[in-house]
Order: C-alpha cells, then sequence, then structure tokens
C-alpha cells in the first residue's frame, strides 16, 4: 500500500523562544499503528475491493454503529467559560512595515516589520486601534481574526475502528477512485466525524468508506488510530501522527494497557520546518506569551499571547493557535498547533515530565 504526501498549506509560526534545552531521547521515525490500510478491514465490510465496493451486510453494519464512542468537547462543561472570546486578535493586512503611534494621529513610536503579524485590541478611537498600552496603529491596516470553534473529543470507550474527520467540505463518491457525486446526501462538511470501515487503494491513493456508498480519498481525512507505545511509557501521554495530523492522548491502566481518552486534529511543520519525531517529555508550561522572530526576513512573524503551551523538544511546543482553521493539515514552523479549546484541556491534563511521542504512521 502506498504512502502519499497530504496537500500543505503553507502559513505558519516559528516556535523560537530563548529557553533552557532539555534533552529528548529520540525513537524510531516511523512506527506501525495498531491498524492501518486494509489491515482494519473487517467484519462485514472486510471483504470490499474495487470491484465490488458495495455489500447489504456492509450497509446493515453501518447503520448499526454509525458513530464513534466520543463526546465532543463541551464549551460549557469541559472548557472554562469566556476561554475562546477572551482570544480577540487583529491582523495586521498591510503588506507594508506599520508605524506605531503614541495617539491618534500622535507621534510614530517604532516600526513592525512586514511579515505575518497578529496585535491585540484594547481600544478604539476616530478609526485607531490601541494595540499595547499608549500604542495605536490606523484601523485600516488591521481586520478582526474570530478563533477556530473546532474541537476534538472525549474517548468513552474503545473505538472498534479507526475513526476521523474529513478536513474539507466535500461530497462522496460512490465507488472507491470514483467521482464525487453532487447531491445532499453525499455532501460532508469541514470537520465532519466519522468512523472508517475498509479502505481500498486506487492507484497511489487509500479511499475510505465512511458510510453506505460514501467513499473519501485518504487526502482529504485525517484518521486517529491506536498506536503500539514503546516501552518507556506510562502514566499520561500524548501520540502525534505526523502522517495523519492527529493527536490522541492515552492514560495507563491498572492491567497495563493504554486507555485512549483524547482525539483530535492538530497542525504540525510544513517541510523545511518539519516537526521531528521522537520521545520527549514535556519540561515547561507556558499559559500564554509572544512568538516572533525572523526579523528582516519574508516569513518574519508577530504573535501576541499564544496560550496553553506545552513545551516538549526545546524550543518546540504543542500549543494554541488562533490564526487559523486549518487543522489536519501542516501548517506551522515546527511546533504542534491545536485549537485553542483543544489546548486547554490538554493543559490541564498533561503535566510536568509526561511523555509526548511523536512518529509517522506512514512515511511521506
Amino acid at each position: 500500500m502506498f504512502s502519499v504526501r497530504r496537500p500543505v498549506i503553507v502559513l505558519g509560526l516559528l516556535c523560537i523562544i530563548a529557553m533552557v534545552v532539555t534533552p529528548s531521547q529520540l525513537w524510531a521515525q516511523q512506527a506501525a499503528p495498531l491498524q492501518t490500510g486494509s489491515g482494519f478491514q473487517t467484519g462485514a465490510c472486510g471483504d470490499l475491493t474495487l470491484l465490488h465496493y458495495t455489500d447489504p451486510a456492509c450497509d446493515a453494519e453501518m447503520t448499526a454503529d454509525p458513530f464513534p464512542p466520543v463526546r465532543p468537547l463541551d464549551a460549557e462543561q469541559d472548557i472554562e467559560p469566556g476561554v475562546l472570546a477572551s482570544y480577540t486578535y487583529m491582523q495586521i493586512t498591510s503588506d507594508e512595515p506599520v508605524t506605531v503611534y503614541d495617539a491618534p494621529d500622535g507621534s510614530p513610536l517604532y516600526v513592525i516589520d512586514s511579515g505575518f503579524r497578529f496585535v491585540t485590541p484594547r481600544a478604539e478611537r476616530d478609526g485607531w486601534v490601541e494595540i499595547d498600552p499608549g500604542e495605536w496603529l490606523p484601523a485600516d491596516r488591521l481586520e478582526p481574526v474570530e478563533p477556530s470553534r473546532f474541537a476534538g473529543v472525549l474517548v468513552e470507550a474503545e473505538p472498534p475502528r479507526p475513526f476521523g474527520w474529513v478536513l474539507e467540505n466535500l461530497y462522496a463518491s460512490v465507488r472507491p477512485g470514483g467521482p464525487p457525486v453532487y447531491t445532499p446526501e453525499q455532501f460532508l462538511p469541514h470537520y465532519h466525524l466519522t468512523y472508517v470501515y475498509a479502505a481500498v487503494t486506487v492507484d497511489e491513493f487509500d479511499w475510505y468508506l465512511v458510510g453506505p456508498g460514501q467513499w473519501v480519498e485518504q487526502r482529504f481525512m485525517g484518521l486517529v488510530q491506536r498506536v503500539q507505545p514503546p516501552e518507556e511509557l506510562a502514566g499520561r501521554w500524548v501520540a502525534v501522527d505526523l502522517y495523519e495530523q492527529t493527536l490522541v492522548a492515552y492514560e495507563s491502566t491498572l492491567d497495563g494497557g493504554e486507555q485512549m481518552v483524547f482525539a483530535t486534529l492538530v497542525s504540525s511543520g510544513i517541510a523545511g520546518f518539519s516537526t521531528a519525531a521522537g520521545l520527549f517529555q514535556v519540561w515547561d508550561q507556558r499559559l500564554h506569551g509572544p512568538m516572533t522572530g525572523a526579523e528582516g526576513r519574508p516569513d518574519y512573524y508577530l504573535l501576541e499571547n499564544v496560550p496553553f503551551a506545552l513545551y516538549f523538544d526545546r524550543d518546540i511546543s504543542l500549543h494554541g493557535t488562533y490564526w487559523h482553521d486549518g487543522f489536519g493539515y501542516r501548517r506551522s514552523h515546527g511546533c504542534v498547533n491545536l485549537s485553542i479549546s483543544d489546548a486547554y484541556w490538554l493543559y490541564d491534563w498533561l503535566g510536568m515530565g509526561d511523555w509526548v511521542y511523536v512518529y509517522y504512521s506512514r512515511l511521506y
């Protein structure tokens, strides 16, 4: 079965903050999930092929078990009220450097270079926005930014098969490798959560069966699959799958097993800034803080109050992200981006010294 690189959305964050470096134990770059590819075809859907891609017994099985045993994070039950609302930012939209003034129509203070820049609005007056006490920018250089509402799921029982999210609005095909069918029944919205009941390879791509008569190409899904952990792991730990762009949180059980407790989509490093595979431990936690760097270069960035950062590989962290809604695709300059809701939950659940296992379920 072939491994194919998922499309990359190039827009991201370089995680550079001056901190003390702690060593990490590197692990193999590729780790085989317990279920992968055609290996997760079981039950009535286990015999589907490119030519025999539908079966009444398989349809009945999907109808009887249509949804994973999970519960989405709830904004009131699992997330502190106001967490998302408190992250209100504005992006500097001008392609040129912008001058910061000491008051509306006041005197220049300093210049912010061109690049990927976000600031915090504190007050507005007469077409000006205060971004820090006594620091103002023209409002026509700024655009409000809403953080992603995506949130992962709490796993309430061991899933009998892989599940995952659809990564963009699309219409499913009625057969693997077939064209999309533009009917309401075949429409799958962005971040739709579903089981994967079978996989069939067409040319170099896997196609996943996600419902009766609904086949989706692998590049448009991020899958959650149980992984065989390194022997060192115990307690609470997370596994980050760089191929699928998913994160799964596990907790050791009294019988020596590993219970899956949480799963979500992430965005790791783009080509040239890839997140390193390995076995690491959380060595620092930051509730929020600025991230900036690459001054004078085209990829200069300025990000205020990056929330809920868990540092595990030198200056690389798991952290909340308010500047994009493209989880499931690589977008960062090395860090592991999560939605703010997911980062909040993980920051509260994972602690200093807990493990972060970063691996490829397949190479790309």
